[in-house]
C-alpha cells in the first residue's frame, strides 16, 4: 500500500537514515536529540554535510556501496518528524523499510541500543508521527537510551529536554561507531546480524 502513493520519479536515492531532534539551539545535546548527534556522526565520518534545506528538514546525500542514501534531520520539530520523512520518502519512492530511524529511548540506560525492524510508537511522538506518515510501522529503527530510570508524567518532559549527564554522554558517544556499523549492514540487508552483533549495551 505504500508504495502506491508515490508518483514522483526516483531520483537514486534508495534509502533513508533520518535523526530525529528539534532544531532550536536550546535544544542541541539534550535527550531529545540523540537522533540528531548520531547522524551528525555519520555524517562528519564520511565528510558530507548535513546542510542542504529540503523535504522540511536538512538533508545531505552519501554512497553506502552501490546504493545512494539521504541523510535527513527534520527541522519540524520531534512532534511532526513524520511530515519530513514523509514527504521524502515519497519523493524518492523509498518504501518504509528502507527507512532508517535514529531516536533517543527514555526506557534504555545511556550507552544501551535496540535495533528494530517494526513496532508502535511506544509513546514517542516523534515515531507515532513517521508511522503516521508512512502509513504503517514498518521501517527500521536505532533506539539510543539516554535514560532507563526516567520520571513519568509531567517530569517526563523536562527530563527529555534536559542534557545529559557527562558520564551518559560518554556512554551514548562511545555506541557512535556501532550505531554506523548498524547502519551499514542494514543498509547491506543483513538487518538480524545488525541486531545480533549491535543489540544492547555494547562491549
Amino acid at each position: 500500500m505504500f508504495r502506491n502513493l508515490f508518483k514522483r520519479k526516483s531520483s537514486g536515492v534508495s534509502w533513508i537514515v533520518a535523526g530525529l531532534g528539534n532544531p532550536d539551539t536550546k535544544y542541541d545535546g539534550t535527550r531529545h536529540n540523540m537522533g540528531f548527534l548520531a547522524l551528525d556522526y555519520l555524517a562528519e565520518k564520511r565528510g558530507v554535510p548535513i546542510t542542504r534545506s529540503k523535504f522540511q528538514g536538512l538533508t545531505a546525500t552519501v554512497k553506502y556501496g552501490d546504493q545512494q542514501v539521504l541523510y535527513l534531520k527534520p527541522m519540524t520539530y520531534m512532534n511532526l518528524s513524520g511530515n519530513s520523512v514523509g514527504e521524502a520518502a515519497r519523493f524518492y519512492k523509498v518504501p518504509a523499510d528502507h527507512v532508517i530511524v535514529l531516536c533517543d529511548d527514555i526506557t534504555l540506560p545511556a550507552g544501551t541500543i535496540r535495533l528494530r525492524d517494526k513496532g508502535s510508537a511506544g509513546g514517542h511522538n516523534g515515531l507515532k508521527s513517521i508511522i503516521s506518515q508512512l502509513g504503517g510501522d514498518g521501517f527500521l529503527r536505532i533506539k539510543i537510551g539516554v535514560g532507563g530510570n526516567a520520571p513519568t508524567g509531567d517530569e517526563l518532559v523536562d527530563f527529555v529536554l534536559s542534557k545529559p549527564s557527562k558520564e551518559e554522554m560518554e556512554a551514548v558517544r562511545n555506541r557512535y561507531p556501532d550505531i554506523d556499523g548498524a547502519v551499514d549492514l542494514m543498509i547491506q540487508g543483513n538487518f538480524s546480524l545488525a541486531q545480533s552483533k549491535y543489540n544492547g549495551k555494547g562491549k
